[in-house]
């Protein structure tokens, strides 16, 4: 009897964009043929971003766009998240005031609250997201709303967003702002915290869902802090050697080259007498190094040598990268 597709345990997939679906404005090679299939074998399809100046609308026309199935309501934003989380923390009709653009504004409305732009409305509560025409006097009012004992919630930390000569600052600049002038801390609904996934589960009616990502310190440590599995997939940011010195938080289930191995059996990892094999490959730990017995362009070779190091090193709470000794190369 055949091994099981990896897929096939789960019954949604909950897809980071950037690095996993598409690499600026190109498709992954197999992403989309990939995600077409989840459909005919009866697994749902979310995509999770922490964009909040897009509207989900927006985010999935790209996707079409790019030849992915992608409805408005399989995007899944942080603005949409950070709604259904002030909603859950405020009686309906509550006034909350708006430090972001329209989109967000609108996903305050669609959460049964009502948006408002100044203190003077009496906001109870502050919603701070990413806009490109965000300046001081929004960022005082906020602070205003803040400091007077409101709820804050931001959208994301996101530090930097990518623009087309660099990197500018992100919602997590603008919030660190708001922070040292209130000495409060916001309330994120954004990767890596875990309400953006819960809300994405939530949506597809989804018990098992795996979320596939690129990066460890958002998509990987999100999904885990949500409690589901995860997967980091090798075709954005992080790669084998980061994988592999990552801090607990951050450590995947599952490791794979790219969406195609989807529909691949998964490697069980077995273990014997401190040997760590996965396939035609072995890995044990000895000291600061991990001794690897295999091909490094073999994927199963770096996954024994995770399951190696990972065993021995438990509980660290910052990255801690072995010695790699290939003893067949």
């Amino acid at each position: 009897m055949a091994a099981p597709e990896l897929i096939s345990t789960f019954d949604a997939l909950l897809a980071d964009l950037d690095g996993v679906v598409y690499a600026g404005p190109h498709a992954i090679p197999g992403a989309v043929e990939s995600l077409r299939r989840l459909a005919g074998i009866g697994v749902g399809l979310g995509y999770v971003t922490n964009n909040a100046s897009r509207t989900p609308a927006q985010v999935a026309q790209h996707l079409r766009e790019l030849g992915a199935p992608a409805e408005d309501h399989q995007v899944v934003s942080s603005s949409q998240a950070a709604g259904e989380l002030l909603a859950s923390l405020l009686p309906a009709g509550a006034r909350v005031l708006v430090t972001g653009g329209d989109s967000l504004a609108q996903e305050i409305e669609l959460a049964g609250l009502v948006p408002v732009r100044s203190e003077a409305e009496q906001p109870v509560a502050v919603v701070q997201g990413f806009h490109p025409d965000l300046g001081w006097k929004d960022l005082a009012e906020a602070a205003y709303v803040i400091a007077g004992g409101a709820l804050w919630v931001a959208t994301n930390t996101d530090m930097s967003i990518p623009q087309a000569r660099g990197m500018a600052p992100g919602n997590g600049t603008l919030v660190a702002a708001v922070a040292a002038a209130t000495g409060q801390r916001p309330l994120v609904a954004g990767k890596p915290e875990a309400p953006l996934f819960h809300a994405a589960a939530k949506r597809l009616a989804a018990d098992r869902p795996l979320v596939v990502g690129d990066r460890l310190d958002t998509d990987i440590l999100g999904g885990n802090r949500a409690g589901f599995a995860t997967v980091a997939v090798l075709t954005g940011v992080d790669t084998r050697e980061t994988i592999l010195a990552a801090r607990t938080l951050e450590r995947p289930g599952y490791l794979i080259n790219d969406l195609t191995d989807l529909y691949r059996p998964y490697p069980a990892i077995e273990i014997d007498a401190g040997q760590h094999r996965c396939g035609a490959a072995a890995a044990a730990v000895h000291g600061q190094a991990v001794r690897v017995s295999g091909d490094p362009g073999d994927l199963d070779a770096w996954r024994a040598a995770c399951s190696a190091w990972w065993a021995a090193h438990p509980e660290t709470a910052t990255a801690l990268a072995p010695v790699l000794e290939w003893l067949d190369h």
